[in-house]
């Protein structure tokens, strides 16, 4: 009796029980949602770097966005915020 509880122990707690089984599977999982978040990380970087690489245009929206370069004859107005006058 005493021999067949220390089984059942070790099979639910020990190193390789069913706990242990339970935190592995449960870690696998998030491995596994983490290496699905990369891998669509890494397929838009790769468009990313295909589009700067083949479109000017992208390019351009890169270079205005980040950069904040216009064209030549552009002109660039920049609005700025009043506070509002105090009664």
């Amino acid at each position: 009796m005493f021999v067949a509880s220390l089984i059942v122990v070790d099979g639910l707690f020990g190193e390789r029980g069913l706990l242990a089984m339970l935190r592995a599977r449960q870690e696998y999982d998030q491995l596994a949602t983490t290496l699905a978040r990369q891998r669509a990380e890494n397929a838009r970087l790769r468009e990313d770097v295909r589009r700067l690489n083949d479109d000017p245009r992208a390019i351009e929206e890169v270079a205005r966005r980040e950069l904040g370069l216009i064209r030549r004859g552009e002109k660039v107005f920049i609005i700025k915020d009043v506070p509002p006058a105090k009664p």
